[in-house]
């Protein structure tokens, strides 16, 4: 048979509940705004770089070349400029601009630059080759090609964009 006694709240535990109900509400409503604010950077979708403006489409030869050039980079709060290369070359009206960067271990490729293997691009750091193509030579420790950069001729002048894995520039 169940108890005739009524389970009541009394005055003390009434007053508990309701302070702390209402002290979390008051702490989730300061802390949200901060959370937010400081979480918003990370959340935010990473904006496309915009293509910036490298040489003149004529100082471009069929022997790969060197050029740097300034992106405006965003991290978080902070802005910068950030320099960034690429080993840019045409055949017949095709340009291709290729990035420095070693897929083997991130050293800085160089192009001609070992009596041993001509017109090869070569990493110094652990004797990685890629042909003129960007395509990594067999039997050398990189496993991928080198990284394609989004390119737009405007105006008489290439432009570059953002630095893609080869199947996705």
């Amino acid at each position: 048979m169940m108890s005739e006694k009524k389970h009541r709240v009394s005055r003390r535990q009434f007053l508990n509940y309701t302070l702390t109900g209402v002290g979390g509400f008051m702490a989730a409503g300061m802390l949200m705004p901060m959370v937010r604010f400081a979480l918003d950077p990370v959340l935010r979708p990473a904006e496309e770089t915009d293509l910036v403006q490298v040489v003149k489409v004529d100082e471009i030869t069929e022997e790969p070349q060197r050029f740097d050039f300034k992106i405006k980079q965003k991290d978080a709060w902070y802005e910068s400029e950030e320099t960034k290369s690429a080993w840019v070359y045409k055949e017949g009206d095709k340009i291709t601009a290729l990035s420095p960067i070693c897929k083997h271990l991130g050293c800085t490729v160089g192009w001609n630059n070992d009596p041993a293997n001509p017109n090869k691009f070569f990493c110094p750091c652990h004797y990685g080759l890629y042909d003129k193509d960007g395509t990594n030579v067999p039997g050398t420790p990189p496993l991928a090609p080198l990284d394609v950069y989004t390119h737009e001729v405007k105006d008489g002048y290439l432009f570059l964009g953002k630095a893609k894995p080869r199947g996705e520039a």
